[in-house]
């Protein structure tokens, strides 16, 4: 009798630890617990859209829905008639404008000649002065001796006054054509900045005879494909989508109460609604620095009289361990589980010990 008394209180004792653990255990906050989810979750990448560079009208489209394509593969042609006509022509300019450049750096070697061959009058012409000014001042000291005649000193006289005119003319000569130069030199320099111009449209017009072709920037998967052949498009005109092959990752929105010791690195267990039964692995890549309505196009004003608190949700990415057949049959939008195992707190430590002490 006194043993079934005792096994009484002692179940009795063992059931108020047990009801007080679960009150501790129960009160703890939501971020303290060892394992968050949320089905609040979706498989996402990173998404390429097709777009166009130029414009014009669709010439081929070489990929079909749902295809699968690697990087640098050929998906679409723009008609390339009036592209490769713009680059005859820019390639015409450009030889004209080299032709230019060469006339221009000619004209200004020639003109650095016709300056040294005015040097050169020059000097020729100074000389002749000084040997008409001896002229002249021998013939005046032999009319003053009575050795010579009035007629040869005129003429002494006139020489020396044709050299003085043919020297000023020559210097003159000299300074036009050194300020030439300059002309010449500006000219040059405008044949330059002519032939860049050339250059620079020449590689335009190259550039845009290659945005004529559109390529694969990835591996992927074509989808929403827009286009057909002989539709007009604008530059900027989405022609498709393009899926990563194997970029694939988890979007999980948890709630900010759950936050706290979710870290990047810790391990993921991921429950695909496609494939029940069957985990996928991954670990905490990062974690948004915003929720999801702060990026709203109107972002929500909650200064008002009434306000109801609700709990945001902050994006957390996921990364995929490589996951053989499974993750090659992932889509994007796929409905997911996250499970994120994050570390112990002291204080979970401390009641689980405390509790496995009373019991």
């Amino acid at each position: 009798m006194a043993l079934s008394k005792s096994l009484k209180l002692c179940c009795a004792a063992v059931c108020l630890v047990m009801m007080a653990g679960s009150v501790v255990y129960l009160n703890q906050p939501e971020s303290a617990w060892r394992e968050q989810s949320t089905p609040d979750a979706y498989v996402d990448a990173d998404l390429s859209f097709l777009g166009t560079k130029v414009f014009g009208t669709i010439s081929k489209v070489l990929v079909e829905e749902n295809q699968q394509v690697n990087k640098g593969d050929l998906l679409f042609e723009i008609d390339d008639t009036d592209f490769r006509v713009a680059l005859a022509q820019s390639e015409a300019n450009l030889h004209e404008a080299k032709a230019e450049l060469a006339r221009a750096s000619a004209v200004l070697s020639q003109q650095q000649a016709t300056i040294e061959q005015s040097i050169a009058q020059v000097d020729a012409d100074q000389a002749t002065l000084a040997l008409a000014a001896l002229d002249k001042i021998r013939f005046d000291n032999l009319l003053k001796d009575g050795a010579g005649s009035v007629q040869a000193q005129q003429t002494a006289q006139a020489n020396e006054q044709v050299a003085r005119s043919k020297l000023a003319q020559s210097r003159a000569q000299l300074h036009f054509n050194q300020a030439q130069t300059t002309v010449l030199q500006a000219e040059l320099q405008r044949a330059e900045a002519a032939l860049e111009v050339a250059l620079a449209e020449n590689e335009s017009a190259k550039l845009n005879l290659s945005y004529t072709k559109i390529t694969s920037p990835i591996d992927g998967v074509v989808g929403q494909k827009k286009v057909e052949v002989g539709q007009y498009v604008n530059i900027g005109t989405v022609l498709a989508s393009l899926v990563p092959s194997e970029q694939l990752f988890i979007t999980a929105n948890y709630r900010e109460t759950q936050l706290e010791n979710i870290k990047p690195g810790q391990l993921v267990d991921i429950e695909v609604d496609a494939f029940p039964g069957k985990v996928l692995k991954g670990t905490v890549a990062s974690v948004g620095p915003a929720s999801q309505v702060s990026y709203s196009a109107i972002a929500p004003v909650n200064a008002t009289g009434n306000f109801t608190k609700v709990v945001q949700r902050i994006p957390v990415r996921i990364a995929l361990q490589t996951q053989g057949d499974i993750a090659k049959q992932l889509r994007v939008g796929m409905s997911v589980v996250p499970h994120i195992t994050t570390a112990e707190t002291s204080s979970d430590k401390g009641e689980l010990m405390t509790l496995q002490g009373r019991m």
